[in-house]
Formats: C-alpha cells, structure tokens, sequence
C-alpha cells in the first residue's frame, strides 16, 4: 500500500524547462517541481508560492498540485 504524500508549500525560483521548475521549501531546502497532471490555469512564475506533495522516500523531487494565494477564502 503506498504512503500518503507529504504536502507543503514551496516558492518557485527558477523555471528550468517548461512544466519543470526549481522551488525551495520552508526548510531553504531546494527541490525540482513538476506540475500535476490536471494543472489548470497559466503556468508558474518565479517568486510565485505553490502547493507541493512530496514523496517520504525521495525528498529531492515534488509535484505541484495547485497555486497558493494570499487571499481569503470566499465566505458568502
């Protein structure tokens, strides 16, 4: 049975290729990101925050499942 993924928040700082990004963690740790199979909307941008899952067996690589906004929820 496979582990659930741990999720965290990543900032994106370099776009290496289209749909392969560098990000770094809340720990400064940097890993390679690829966006999730059903990204919808435009494409990340340095500086912009993201929804990241991680493997627990490979710490080094995540997938980007979602953009993350300042924003609050709509409560109406």
């Amino acid at each position: 049975m496979p582990e659930a993924p741990i999720r965290t928040v990543g900032h994106v700082t370099e776009t290496l290729r289209p749909g392969i990004y560098q990000a770094t963690l809340p720990n400064g740790k940097a890993v390679v990101v690829h966006l999730a199979r059903n990204w919808i909307g435009e494409l990340p941008q340095p500086g912009q925050r993201l929804e990241l899952e991680l493997t627990p067996f490979d710490f080094d690589k995540a997938r980007a499942t979602r953009r993350v906004t300042d924003e609050p929820p709509d409560q109406g």
